[in-house]
């Protein structure tokens, strides 16, 4: 892992990133960290036919069968 140094930042943003870390319970340098990791790497994108695999099943076909209750609507049993 390299080291980063980040000088001349301004105290009120200092006083927030103690605060915020502060409140939810970890380090200010845990949250630099993550804040800068979630603002400058991009999560690896699935693909369509990733995407479409990792939907649950939800059940059969015949479980979403319409039903016909009158010539104008259908309702799903």
């Amino acid at each position: 892992m390299a080291n980063l140094i980040v000088r001349n930042i301004d105290e009120e943003v200092v006083l927030a990133l103690k605060s915020r870390a502060g409140n939810l319970g970890m380090s200010a340098e845990a949250l630099h960290r993550q804040l800068l990791k979630s603002a400058l790497v991009k999560p690896v994108r699935k693909s369509f036919s990733e995407a479409l695999k990792s939907i649950p099943s939800v059940g059969l076909d015949s479980d979403f069968e319409r039903i016909q209750t009158s010539e104008n609507s259908n309702v799903f049993s």
